[in-house]
């Protein structure tokens, strides 16, 4: 190891099915005063699942971790129309995790419409999801995730160029009634909670700002509604102020990564770099 402490290994892991190879970058650092095994795991943007655009970063027997693409339902819903519920037929997240891994079907709280689903993304949000394949490791997620032991990273791009730099928003957040809105004014709102989101500006443009979204608490459109409290929406945006955007089918939020536990001892970090429609953006928001 280099300096006494540090190796870095390249692995490749070849998944069955005709899918591509996906290059798995592990940096195993280790000290003389611990062995916590650290190891980063990236997904390369050239490889992709040839069934639809579903990207795996990461899989052991428990879990595994992919990299959700925008536009992709995690798992179906239903909707009230006339007084009668139906079911929303649209290809979902779950619907790829069962023909994928059948072993995961019964796994959750909700299996029959959210089988190994431990959290969830905006349909318009990418980036990394964790999916347990048991019920046992989903336990074991879904108290990571209710005691905050999961670190999450987010890049969002926001309208305008947001002061100070970096900040806690600390804003209870509720439903809005009669929509699927949620809001920080909460007076007449419903299903009223706690919500606390981290941000840091990771760089300025001349009509936008480049966030490390940091959020402690899990709500529905969390980021979304705390950042359009100061003023500044998530480009792309239309629910929450962000408006409709020329070369940009979807909101500008991405899930960059994910930092846990996986075993006693171990440390995880999981890393989807910004996909290409978003870094597009970014190079013609610089210009602008």
């Amino acid at each position: 190891m280099s300096r006494q402490n540090f190796k870095s290994l390249l692995q490749y892991k070849q998944y069955p099915e005709g899918a591509a190879r996906i290059a798995q970058w592990q940096s195993v650092c280790m000290t003389r005063k611990r062995s916590e095994v650290q190891s980063l795991v990236r997904a390369p943007l050239e490889y992709i699942f040839e069934m639809g655009s579903v990207q795996v970063i990461y899989e052991d027997k428990n879990f595994v971790a992919v990299n959700k693409p925008a536009g992709l339902l995690v798992h179906g819903f239903k909707v009230t129309v006339g007084g009668e519920k139906r079911h929303i037929a649209e290809s979902t997240l779950v619907d790829w995790l069962l023909e994928k891994y059948p072993e995961a079907k019964g796994v959750g709280d909700l299996p029959r419409w959210r089988s190994g689903i431990v959290h969830r993304l905006d349909k318009e949000t990418s980036g990394v999801m964790l999916i347990a394949k048991n019920q046992e490791y989903f336990d074991y997620l879904k108290s990571l995730f209710k005691n905050h032991e999961i670190n999450k990273t987010y890049l969002a791009l926001v309208k305008g160029n947001i002061k100070p730099d970096s900040g806690v928003i600390d804003k209870p957040i509720g439903l809005k009634p009669g929509t699927i809105k949620r809001t920080v004014f909460t007076k007449n709102a419903k299903m009223i909670k706690s919500a606390l989101t981290e941000y840091k500006v990771k760089e300025c443009f001349p009509m936008y700002s480049l966030l490390e979204v940091f959020p402690r608490t899990g709500r529905t459109h969390q980021i979304r509604v705390h950042l359009a409290s100061l003023g500044h929406p998530i480009v792309g945006d239309k629910l929450y102020g962000g408006g409709k955007v020329k070369d940009l089918d979807r909101l500008f939020l991405h899930a960059y990564s994910l930092e846990f536990s996986p075993l006693p001892g171990k440390k995880l970090k999981l890393i989807a770099d910004l996909p290409h429609d978003l870094t597009d953006y970014l190079r013609s928001a610089k210009i602008r």
